[in-house]
């Protein structure tokens, strides 16, 4: 098979394989992917993204996203840091600000004087139908019955689903035992982002998230979001100000006024090499 060219980036850790399929189509088998994802016979990421044309006339890409299990996803937010870092080093657009769909809506990653990368993640969703969570209640928490046991989440959508519970201490929260409990529960019918939630102060939170299909990861831009805005909900945490989350891979900055108000992220985004890989036959 023709060699793949990619370029291997990540914020805070979070690691992808970028791939530019605005020329040639992404054609690589959930199987392909797998090997591709994989640290020990492939190049090794969390997840794949690809930057395509768009399919619109009011935005500049499309942006996919596939996690390390080969599954198609609908969000990700430290690749959408890394998706204007792409483009723009690429030489694909010459705009610090672009608008990007995803199967999870419409984003605007916007590249800072600093190099850090702010993206407009979109408003969050509370509707059980729109995570989808069956028998959720749209509130600002929901019991969970996890193993016998009654957990309390936040539930919502970052264009992905989350479900975020607030614990004393992080390190010690259950997230690669739990988590993976959470993420296959039969109340998400197309699974679940579990997050683990420690605040410190009403502008600083500590967080680890279980991602769907890929597990524990350094960093979830989403997650980040995500136990944000469950925080300012439950009245955690102030409202009008940025929020320091600080993730095993370093610090990300959000933002959200509430309601319809879209919710802001800021962190960085780096290249770590670029390569050509030739995937196995299908």
């Amino acid at each position: 098979m023709t060699p793949l060219a990619f370029t291997k980036m990540h914020g805070l850790g979070n690691d992808f394989v970028v791939v530019d399929a605005t020329v040639e189509p992404f054609a690589l088998t959930a199987s392909q992917i797998r090997t591709l994802a994989d640290r020990r016979f492939g190049v090794g990421c969390d997840q794949v993204l690809v930057v395509e044309r768009p399919t619109r006339a009011d935005v500049d890409f499309r942006y996919r996203i596939f996690n390390a299990d080969g599954g198609e996803v609908e969000q990700c937010g430290n690749g959408a840091r890394c998706f204007v870092r792409f483009v723009r080093d690429r030489g694909l657009t010459d705009k610090r600000e672009i608008r990007v769909e995803t199967a999870g809506g419409i984003i605007a990653p916007r590249l800072e004087d600093d190099g850090e990368v702010t993206v407009d993640m979109g408003a969050p969703r509370f509707a059980p139908a729109d995570v989808p969570f069956l028998g959720g209640s749209g509130g600002a928490t929901d019991a969970l019955d996890v193993d016998g046991a009654t957990v309390t989440v936040s539930v919502l959508s970052m264009g992905n689903p989350h479900a975020v519970q607030v614990v004393d201490d992080v390190e010690a929260a259950p997230v690669t035992t739990q988590g993976p409990r959470i993420e296959h529960h039969p109340r998400f019918p197309k699974r679940v982002n579990a997050g683990y939630m420690q605040v410190v102060d009403r502008a600083t939170i500590r967080l680890r998230v279980w991602e769907r299909g890929a597990g524990e990861t350094l960093a979830c831009g989403t997650g980040a979001c995500a136990a944000v805005v469950a925080g300012i909900r439950r009245g955690l945490l102030a409202d009008e100000v940025r929020v320091r989350v600080q993730v095993r891979g370093g610090a990300l900055t959000i933002s959200w006024a509430g309601g319809t108000k879209p919710v802001r992220m800021t962190g960085a985004a780096a290249t770590v090499f670029e390569g050509r890989w030739t995937p196995p036959q299908a």
